[in-house]
């Protein structure tokens, strides 16, 4: 699980701390990413049809793909399925 932090915080140890010493605060550097929006349940035949038809239009317009997917879900499971917004990315 991951959480990206307000632009206030520009390195890792001007964040808060975290309470818990299993949380742990990792600074990345900077990627770009190919990203589709949707909504409902992310199940793997959604997920799957997603990441094709990315895959298609950037590669249409000319990007290079760096790596794998990855699958943001922003919303507590029990968030009713029309109300769920989930993307998917891919690095370029």
């Amino acid at each position: 699980m991951q959480f990206i932090l307000p632009a206030k915080y520009t390195k890792a140890e001007e964040a808060p701390k975290p309470l818990d010493e299993r949380v742990v605060i990792v600074e990345e550097g900077e990627r770009k990413y190919g990203v589709v929006k949707f909504s409902g349940t992310a199940n793997d035949k959604m997920v799957k049809e997603k990441v094709e038809n990315l895959k298609k239009w950037l590669e249409r317009d000319g990007f290079k793909i760096i790596g794998e997917f990855e699958l943001a879900r922003y919303n507590p499971p029990w968030t009713l399925p029309p109300f769920k917004t989930n993307e998917v990315m891919i690095p370029v």
